[in-house]
């Protein structure tokens, strides 16, 4: 049976907010950019009001709040931060440092578009820039996913066959200023399932003493980075776990990804974030005209689970992926989950798999529209139909 849980009123920025204060970590270092700002501006309330005894650091940039999560966490604190944008471009590098420290620092990150031209609304440009640097990653569609994988993401970079740090994505504006009702668990049942944080090794610790972030040349480099894929390797099976566990907790269990009408269906959008749930709509108008049509949203992006996702998608005959952000360069300027699961057909698929399309949409914060992601539906049926492939990659709603 579920825990009792509170319904609020919550946007999405609020609702992490209210994890964090109910989580209440030893630390947490933030310098506020827009549209993060309401978690951290939310958070330092809860600070300055005395209902967290949380080690509170307003830090000068990003670059300097990332590096002091870094102490604190090497000195064995529990550690969260937040940002968005720009700021994640700025802790560019000391990312890498938290992650190959594995240093179990949870973020959340409100995606917002990268200059140039300035613009503060949502694409994902900013936290596809980081998928590389060895953190988990884990998108929200909406405030409730947001608060829910704010708690998650403590026990997944806590557990000890990961010890990794995770980036709990939401949507700048659109859902991270959304209200929306939110169903909010009780102080007591969030601090018992995070439970009390025992780091493995501290800095701090006088009588063993440990060297962190050491000079490693030729000789030891290698395996260090090694061990830190290892370590990746094992992050869906606790992100399945923690879901399941949270899931009896809360009612809302949570896995790698979640479909809607895929079973029998011949065609299948695959987009991340808010959007899954405009289409998700739209999947269901065109149910009920007889249009065998399915969603998957990934929910975990890094480490990308492409085995499971070509499992999931196999039957279908077209894929249309709707990317918001673009990867530079890439083959005709695709984006990076057209060319994950591109890449993860080719490996686990025997080379083999349904015609895969991609769908560039919303960059900088422009709508996507019900109508707009019919149309791509109706092109992928046709691709279907027909066997072709008017191009590999499109756009949505660009004025050309």
């Amino acid at each position: 049976m579920a825990a009792k849980q509170i319904l609020k009123a919550l946007d999405g920025a609020k609702a992490v907010a209210e994890a964090m204060r109910q989580i209440e970590p030893d630390v947490v270092a933030a310098y506020p950019i827009t549209p993060q700002t309401e978690i951290v501006q939310t958070f330092s309330q809860f600070v300055a009001d005395g209902l967290v005894n949380t080690e509170f650091i307003p830090a000068e940039s990003e670059h300097a709040a990332m590096s002091a999560c870094i102490g604190a966490a090497a000195a064995g604190a529990r550690v969260m931060t937040a940002t968005a944008a720009n700021g994640l471009a700025l802790m560019w590098e000391t990312l890498y440092i938290a992650a190959s420290m594995r240093l179990p620092i949870v973020m959340s990150v409100v995606n917002r578009a990268l200059s140039a031209p300035l613009n503060i609304h949502c694409d994902h440009s900013d936290s596809m820039g980081a998928r590389d640097s060895g953190w988990i990653h884990i998108f929200s569609e909406n405030p409730q996913e947001a608060y829910d994988n704010t708690i998650q993401a403590v026990r997944i970079a806590e557990h000890p066959d990961v010890l990794l740090p995770v980036m709990s994505m939401q949507d700048g504006f659109i859902t991270g200023h959304g209200l929306e009702r939110v169903e909010v668990l009780e102080d007591r049942a969030v601090k018992e399932f995070v439970g009390e944080y025992k780091p493995l090794y501290s800095l701090l610790d006088i009588d063993e003493p440990k060297t962190f972030g050491a000079w490693a040349f030729y000789d030891y480099y290698f395996e260090f980075k090694r061990q830190q894929t290892e370590a990746l390797s094992k992050v869906p099976q606790v992100v399945k776990e923690v879901g399941r566990e949270y899931g009896e907790l809360s009612g809302r269990y949570y896995d790698l990804f979640s479909a809607y009408e895929l079973d029998d269906a011949e065609v299948a959008i695959v987009v991340l974030a808010s959007t899954a749930g405009t289409t998700r709509t739209v999947v269901r108008k065109l149910r009920r005209e007889g249009v065998k049509v399915g969603l998957l949203k990934p929910r975990l992006y890094r480490p990308f689970p492409g085995k499971e996702l070509v499992e999931a998608l196999r039957h279908v005959k077209v894929i249309g992926v709707m990317d918001r952000s673009v990867a530079f360069g890439s083959i005709e300027g695709c984006g990076p989950l057209f060319l994950d699961l591109c890449a993860s057909f080719y490996t686990y698929g025997n080379g083999k798999g349904p015609q895969i399309v991609d769908y560039i949409f919303g960059l900088g914060g422009r709508d996507i529209l019900p109508d707009q992601i019919e149309g791509v539906i109706r092109e992928l049926l046709r691709i279907a139909e027909t066997g072709e492939v008017p191009q590999r990659v499109g756009y949505v709603g660009l004025r050309e």
